[in-house]
């Protein structure tokens, strides 16, 4: 691929939200992993034979094409302790460890302190073969992530598992609205997570995954096309959008973004057509009839104003 593609491609990652792997019913690499039917040792040997793969695909894509950028692409999910109390300050940090994890290895090369921790008191024992050291030290040259929602984390066990989203544990955070699919919706959590990031890692960041799962409405527009009123759609790309001009005013450098997803397209986490993120409507459902024909929907214009003012028409 690096080789095929050199002079044509110049921005690279290697996984796909790498850290997935830990957020059934998700595979990442093709490893699938049930609940309760992968040990401890077995996931965290092949979380680590994947960061490997990963650090070897940097250093074969440096070789073939030194002007290549190759980043590492994580499931960011900033965690915020429910209350001030010590504990849940303490879950919220532990949570972020699981998942800064995948950007340290990445970022660092170096298995980080607290997941040697981690190791041990869960008697996980990483076999290396010989290199396996050597060859993480070939870091990402910028780190990508999926944006969507935050969490709440909270030491009470009996207040976790409140909320309704089809992928993420944790407490209902109180001060935030929720999708039809119950993820929270935290603009200004795509602020946080960016500066996080970048006061971690010093290195440039791309958003490469971030839209709204919604049920639209297709409707004959007054010009007689089909077409979708998904008001709600714009106000959320609108909203983060503002919070990552807010981040680059903050230092953070942004090297892009780009949303989830352009046309309307099967949902991952769910299997389902209804759940729908795209600026173009596909007439397609979830018993599978439809025509396949395409709309454009209200935020595809809407969208392309942004694109074309750079995000000037965007209403702060």
């Amino acid at each position: 691929m690096f080789t095929r593609y050199t002079g044509k491609v110049k921005y690279w990652l290697t996984f796909n939200e790498i850290n997935s792997i830990l957020h059934e019913p998700f595979m990442s690499g093709g490893i699938y992993t049930p609940k309760d039917q992968l040990s401890k040792q077995d996931l965290y040997q092949a979380i680590h034979h994947e960061l490997v793969a990963s650090a070897l695909a940097v250093k074969i894509g440096h070789e073939i094409n030194p002007e290549a950028k190759i980043g590492c692409m994580i499931l960011s999910m900033p965690t915020y302790p429910l209350t001030p109390n010590p504990d849940d300050v303490i879950a919220a940090m532990k949570s972020e460890h699981m998942n800064y994890f995948f950007g340290d290895v990445h970022a660092r090369g170096v298995y980080p302190g607290y997941m040697k921790r981690y190791f041990r008191e869960n008697g996980i024992a990483i076999h290396m073969e010989p290199g396996d050291a050597e060859t993480l030290k070939h870091t990402v040259d910028f780190i990508s992530f999926s944006y969507y929602v935050s969490i709440c984390e909270t030491g009470d066990d009996n207040k976790r598992n409140q909320t309704e989203g089809n992928l993420f544990s944790g407490a209902a955070n109180p001060y935030l609205e929720a999708s039809e699919w119950g993820w929270q919706i935290d603009p200004q959590g795509l602020r946080y997570v960016l500066n996080m990031f970048y006061d971690r890692y010093q290195k440039p960041l791309f958003i490469v995954e971030n839209g709204l799962g919604a049920k639209d409405l297709l409707i004959t527009g007054d010009d007689g096309v089909p077409t979708v009123n998904d008001d709600y759609r714009i106000k959320y790309l609108n909203d983060h959008l503002v919070q990552v001009g807010e981040a680059i005013e903050d230092g953070v450098d942004v090297m892009g973004y780009t949303s989830w997803g352009c046309i309307d397209l099967v949902s991952a986490s769910t299997a389902e057509l209804s759940k729908r993120y795209g600026f173009i409507y596909v007439d397609r459902h979830d018993d599978n009839t439809g025509t396949l024909e395409r709309y454009r929907k209200k935020s595809f214009y809407w969208y392309k104003d942004v694109i074309a003012t750079n995000g000037q028409s965007l209403q702060r």
